[in-house]
């Protein structure tokens, strides 16, 4: 018997779901048990003809493969091993991200691999595509065939075995695009398909491929250029999926003619710039809102040279539709989220962190994001996600919204009210509504020190616990305590309204399976507190 409260989550993580989803994960359910009684399988051959591709340029994947005398290592997220004979496609040993890099096969475009080693990789692959499982998925599929093509052009290969099988997988993905997912998953798919539809000359690809990203892009691309899922991880990935199309389109267009469409790609481009350029730190570094970490994405500076050798031209955008505002003052930068969760529909890079905040001094991190470490169904991952792990308040130690699993949200906290001017922004949240509570917060920027006012609002006027949290950088050691004040080496915290301050022991994710130790002050207050943080030159 399921539980109402479990009714309840349920109720409100579904009831954000488009009837597309809906559908198509009733279909291919239904599809796979038919499937199975029938005793279906795909084809891993499919005759094809092939163009010669030319590219300008463009980013090399992270190092990530190492070959040995007898072994080859591959390394991802942080987490290495080795394969002494042959390779493992469906090695389980670190969860199934990391199986799912091992079959993008990224490394193939870094900068050290010999042309021998790769080309062995792929023969061993396909030595074995009938036993591989999560290899045949469509998102690895997506990303496995851009690798591939990107590869076999730079290095003239022509190999009608390994295009066959390419070809084969094309017609797998096309059987399975992600409309069940939407989201980055479907964009990506959208992504691959047109790189396949120019390399083996196939129209039917092509439309697919333009269908899926002139709907996509304009809906994923929100007016101010973010990519709505709003995690800047992930928008570099999709800015560099998009730039490589471009790329394709621009120096082949002897195969199709898209000028019409390379426009449309140029102007998501332009936009997908211009956001990056506003939310990118002086130091080169993003925000680590919601889903993102170190070393996954390609940084904003590769980024933005990649754009320039295309001749794209581009320039700052206000941030708006995002929720994200900035302010950058006399040696710091502050970035402030006062938006919603986003996208109601596929929230799973989303984290309960409602006015979060980072602040940059003098190009260095001070109050920073913890960050992600994971996307395993653990406590670490229910941690990284809550409401405590960012620079935000919890009221009734409870998160703003209720987030569950690894990429699930039932109940989540919306912006009611939002007022702003050049050096203030004031927003409401309703995310403790279910108390009879509303949490205001006030951010003021002057040229030398950053407020923030919270009031937690109550209709019946009762005293509610919260607690402000603010994580301090790992690379912050001195922290000296004062009555109501935090002394660092770049700034002094001050806290009016508080009932106890409380310095704690806290782990910041600097990349997937990568904790740092560090330290969080933790503010106990009721129902409203002042804090000042006095920039210290």
């Amino acid at each position: 018997m399921i539980s109402l409260k479990k009714l309840s989550r349920y109720y409100h993580t579904l009831k954000y779901v488009k009837p597309i989803q809906i559908r198509y994960q009733i279909y291919y359910r239904l599809r796979k048990k038919y499937r199975e009684f029938v005793k279906h399988s795909y084809p891993y051959i499919k005759p094809s003809k092939t163009n010669d591709l030319y590219f300008s340029g463009g980013i090399n994947s992270y190092e990530t493969f190492f070959a040995g005398q007898k072994k080859r290592e591959f390394t991802f997220l942080n987490l290495s091993h080795s394969f002494e004979d042959k390779i493992d496609w469906n090695f389980q040993g670190y969860g199934k991200l990391w199986t799912y890099n091992l079959n993008y096969f990224d490394y193939l475009n870094q900068k050290n691999i010999s042309k021998d080693h790769a080309l062995t990789l792929i023969e061993e692959f396909l030595s074995d595509i009938e036993n591989v499982k999560d290899a045949l998925e469509p998102f690895p599929i997506s990303l496995r065939g851009i690798n591939w093509i990107k590869f076999l052009t730079e290095n003239k290969i022509n190999d009608s075995k390994i295009n066959d099988s390419l070809y084969a997988q094309y017609a797998i993905l096309m059987d399975n695009l992600e409309y069940h997912l939407l989201g980055n998953h479907l964009l990506e798919n959208g992504f691959s398909l047109l790189f396949g539809a120019y390399y083996f000359g196939d129209e039917i690809l092509l439309q697919k491929a333009k269908e899926i990203l002139i709907v996509q892009l304009n809906e994923q691309i929100l007016e101010d250029g973010a990519h709505f899922e709003l995690a800047p991880m992930y928008h570099q990935i999709m800015l560099f999926r998009l730039l490589d199309c471009i790329n394709l389109l621009k120096n082949n267009q002897n195969i199709f003619d898209n000028k019409e469409f390379l426009d449309f790609l140029t102007q998501k481009a332009v936009l997908m710039l211009g956001w990056l350029l506003s939310i990118t730190y002086d130091n080169a570094n993003v925000p680590h809102f919601n889903d993102s970490t170190n070393d996954i994405a390609p940084s904003s500076k590769d980024l933005f040279s990649y754009a320039k050798s295309l001749n794209i031209e581009f320039e700052k955008s206000r941030l708006k539709e995002c929720g994200y505002r900035r302010f950058d003052r006399n040696g710091y930068e502050l970035i402030v989220d006062v938006g919603n969760i986003g996208p109601d529909y596929i929230p799973g890079h989303a984290h309960s962190d409602t006015f979060n905040f980072e602040l940059v001094v003098d190009r260095k991190g001070v109050i920073v994001d913890t960050g992600i470490s994971t996307y395993e169904t653990n406590e670490r991952r229910s941690l990284e996600r809550s409401t405590k792990a960012h620079n935000t308040v919890v009221v009734n130690e409870t998160d703003q919204s209720q987030v569950w699993s690894s990429f699930r949200v039932a109940r989540r906290a919306k912006i009611v009210e939002l007022e702003e001017s050049e050096s203030e922004v004031l927003a409401t949240h309703d995310g403790y509504k279910r108390f009879g509570v509303y949490h205001t917060r006030k951010f003021i920027a002057s040229n030398d020190k950053v407020e923030i006012v919270d009031k937690i609002k109550s209709k019946k006027d009762r005293l509610f616990k919260c607690v402000a949290y603010f994580h301090l950088h790992p690379e912050i050691k001195e922290i000296k305590k004062e009555d109501n004040k935090i002394i660092i080496n770049c700034a002094i915290l001050t806290f009016k309204g508080s009932i106890n301050i409380e310095i704690a022991d806290i782990s910041i994710a600097e990349g997937y399976n990568n904790l740092r130790s560090s330290k969080c002050i933790k503010v106990t207050f009721l129902n409203g507190l002042e804090t000042q943080i006095n920039i210290v030159k």
